[in-house]
C-alpha cells in the first residue's frame, strides 16, 4: 500500500506537468457526427424497411446469445454453447471459449462491433472521404472497448494479479507513471525496453564516420569492406520523421553493412532532432542544407561528377522535388534515383484520409504556431492509431494491466525514438503535398521554381511494399508512372513499411514481385508480375551496379578537406525528441 500511494503521488505530479495540445488533434471536429446522424436518419425516412432489419438483425443475435447463456446456467452446466464465436486474436487465452462468463462478453462485443460496422456501411447519404473518416473513427471506439482492455473483463490479467498476489497491478501502475513521466504527462506507451539498447554500442554499430555537419545534418561516410568499390558512390536520405539506423540495427538485417559489403561507398544523412527554435525551416531547407549540401560533398570526397540517390518514405518524396529543381536548373549529378516506400501522388489519402482533413490539419496548424515544432508523440500516436491494436492496446495491457516490463526488441525500440518537424516543414508537406497534391498536378511552388512531378526523368527505381499501411504500394505506383523517367523499374516487396524494406537475403523471408510493364493498372501489374522468392535486395543490387562504373581502390573515409569529426553513427542520432 506504501508502494501504491508513493505511485499515485507519482503519477498526479506527471500529469500536472502535461502541456495540453490542441483539442482538435484527440479527434475529429463534432460535425462528423452530426452528419452521419443526420445521413442515418435520411437513410430512415428514405428505406426503413433496410434500417428495421439491420436493427432487429442485431435484436435478434444479442437476444439468443442471452438466453443461450441462460439457458447455460439453468441447466447448471456452466459451460459455453457449441458455437464459441469467430476467431480473433485477441481473445487468444483459453477462458475465452471456455468459461461462460468470458465467453458471453466475447461474443457480445462481436456482436456489437459488426452492428456498428453494418450501420455505417450503410449510410448512403454521405460524403464518400466523411464516410470514410466515420468507418475509421468507428472503428477506434470499437477498438478502444474491447473488453480485452479493462481489467475485470481481461482474463490474463485476473490470473496474472492472483498468480502474484497484486503484485503486478502494482508493477503496471509503476509502468504508466514512468511512461507519463517520461513523456510530460503525455501517455505514450513503450514498446521496448529503452535501457536494453545503446546508440552506437549494440544498435547502429556500422563502422564509418561524420565527414560533414552543419545545422541539418550530419553526414556519415561508411568505412570500406572490399578491396575495390564501383567508382560511383552512393548517398542515401533516411526520413526524418525517425532516425536513420532502421537500416542498421544488427549485423544480421543491417542494410547500410550490405550495401558496404557489396562494394560501394556508402554515405548516408543523419538528421538533426529539431527543437522550437527550427520553427521556420522549411522544405527548402532540407533540400539546400541537406540534399544539395550531401550531393555536393559527396562528389568533392570521391572526385567524380556523378552519383547515385536514396530517398526512404518521406526522403524519397523530397528527393523527387529535388531532381525535379535539378532538371529546372540544367544540373545533371545524379545517375540514378532509388525510392524506397516513396508517395509523391496524394490524390488519394489512403488510411490518413481521416488526418488529412482541415479539421486536423488545422489543429497542427494552430499546434505547431504555438510551440514552433510538430512534436513527435503526435506524429506517433497518429501512425500507432492505425494499427491500434498491435500498437496501443496490446502493449498497453502487457504493460499496464499485467505488469510486464517491454521486450528488449531493436525494431520497437526505434519506432519509439521518434524526432519532431520543424513547423514550417510540417505546413508545407501536409497543405502542399498531401492535401492539395500540388507536385503531382505540377504547381509546387519552391525555391524559385515551379517542381513537377513529370520532371523526375533520371533512370529510376521504386521499392514498395504489399502491406504498407502509411505509403500504399498502389499510391507509390501511380506517382511512379506520372515521372518523366524513360528508364523506370518498379518493385513490390511482401510485407511492410519496415519490413519490406529490412528483409535481408539471409532470412529468405518475403518475397518480391517484378513487372517491367509499368502502363498497367495496379492490380494487372501484380497480377502480371513475376514473383520471386526471398529479399529484392540482390535485384536492386544488379540494377545499381549496371550506373555505378569501374571498379576502383576502396575510399576511406573523408579527406584533407573534410577530415572525419567523429565515428558513426555521429551525434545527431542521440537527441531525444522529448528533450
Amino acid at each position: 500500500m506504501a508502494k501504491i500511494e508513493q505511485l499515485s503521488q507519482r503519477l498526479l505530479d506527471a500529469l500536472a506537468r502535461r502541456k495540453p495540445i490542441n483539442h482538435s488533434l484527440h479527434g475529429p471536429e463534432p460535425g462528423l457526427y452530426a452528419e452521419a446522424m443526420q445521413a442515418y436518419w435520411q437513410e430512415w425516412m428514405k428505406n426503413p424497411t433496410k434500417v428495421f432489419e439491420q436493427q432487429v438483425g442485431y435484436w435478434g443475435k444479442s437476444l439468443s446469445h442471452f438466453m443461450e447463456a441462460q439457458q447455460a446456467l439453468a441447466e447448471g452446466k456452466l459451460a459455453p454453447p457449441e458455437d464459441t464465436g469467430p476467431k480473433d486474436r485477441r481473445f487468444k487465452n483459453p477462458l475465452w471459449d471456455s468459461h461462460p462468463y468470458f465467453n458471453f462478453i466475447k461474443q457480445q462485443y462481436l456482436i456489437n462491433a459488426e452492428a456498428i460496422r453494418n450501420a455505417v456501411d450503410e449510410i448512403e447519404e454521405l460524403d464518400p472521404t466523411e464516410k470514410r473518416r466515420l468507418r475509421y473513427f468507428a472503428q477506434q471506439i470499437t477498438d478502444m472497448m474491447a473488453p480485452t482492455n479493462f481489467f475485470a473483463t481481461n482474463p490474463d490479467a485476473l490470473q496474472k494479479a492472483v498468480e502474484t498476489e497484486g503484485a503486478s497491478l502494482v508493477k503496471g501502475l509503476e509502468n504508466l507513471v514512468a511512461d507519463l513521466e517520461a513523456n510530460n504527462g503525455e501517455l505514450v506507451v513503450r514498446l521496448a525496453d529503452e535501457e536494453a539498447f545503446t546508440i552506437g554500442e549494440n544498435i547502429a554499430t556500422a563502422k564509418g564516420e561524420v565527414v560533414w555537419r552543419n545545422r541539418m545534418m550530419e553526414l556519415i561516410q561508411y568505412s570500406p569492406t572490399t578491396e575495390k568499390v564501383h567508382e560511383t558512390p552512393i548517398v542515401l536520405f533516411p526520413p526524418w520523421i525517425n532516425k536513420f539506423y532502421i537500416l542498421d540495427l544488427k549485423q544480421q538485417n543491417s542494410l547500410i553493412r550490405w550495401i558496404v559489403d557489396q562494394g560501394y561507398t556508402l554515405f548516408v544523412v543523419s538528421w538533426v532532432n529539431p527543437d522550437e527554435s527550427y520553427r521556420d525551416v522549411g522544405l527548402e531547407d532540407y533540400i539546400e542544407d541537406g540534399y544539395l549540401t550531401a550531393m555536393r560533398l559527396v562528389r568533392e570526397i570521391c572526385g567524380v561528377e556523378k552519383i547515385n540517390a536514396v530517398g526512404y518514405c518521406i526522403a524519397g518524396t523530397t528527393l523527387a522535388l529535388t531532381l525535379s529543381l535539378l532538371k529546372k536548373r540544367g544540373d545533371k549529378q545524379i545517375k540514378s534515383a532509388t525510392f524506397f516506400t516513396t508517395l509523391t501522388d496524394f490524390s488519394d489519402q489512403g488510411e490518413f484520409t481521416p488526418f488529412l482533413q482541415n479539421d486536423f490539419i488545422d489543429g497542427i496548424e494552430q499546434e505547431v504556431a504555438r510551440s514552433g515544432i510538430l512534436k513527435s508523440f503526435i506524429m506517433s500516436r497518429t501512425f500507432s492509431f492505425l494499427r491500434s491494436t498491435d500498437l496501443i492496446y496490446t502493449p498497453a495491457i502487457r504493460s499496464y494491466m499485467m505488469g510486464e516490463t517491454p521486450p528488449a526488441f531493436d525494431l520497437l525500440y526505434w519506432n519509439g525514438d521518434g524526432a519532431n518537424l520543424p513547423g514550417r516543414m510540417a505546413m508545407q508537406y501536409l497543405r502542399g503535398l498531401c492535401q492539395r497534391n500540388e507536385f503531382s498536378e505540377g504547381r509546387f511552388e519552391l525555391m524559385g521554381e515551379t517542381l513537377d512531378l513529370a520532371d523526375v526523368d533520371v533512370p529510376l527505381i521504386s521499392i514498395t511494399a504489399e502491406t504498407d499501411h502509411i505509403a500504399a504500394w498502389k499510391d507509390c505506383y501511380r506517382g511512379v508512372q506520372k515521372m518523366g523517367a524513360r528508364s523506370k523499374t518498379f518493385v513490390l516487396s511482401q510485407s511492410g513499411h519496415i519490413a519490406g524494406i529490412v528483409n535481408p537475403p539471409s532470412k529468405k523471408k518475403y518475397g518480391h514481385y517484378l513487372n517491367p510493364d509499368l502502363k498497367l493498372s495496379a492490380d494487372d501489374w501484380q497480377a502480371q508480375a513475376d514473383f520471386h522468392e526471398g529479399s529484392w535486395w540482390p535485384a536492386w543490387e544488379a540494377w545499381l551496379k549496371k550506373r555505378s562504373g569501374k571498379l576502383v581502390p576502396a575510399r576511406t573515409p573523408g579527406d584533407s578537406e573534410h577530415p572525419p569529426l567523429c565515428p558513426a553513427p555521429g551525434t545527431y542520432v542521440s537527441v531525444k525528441a522529448n528533450q
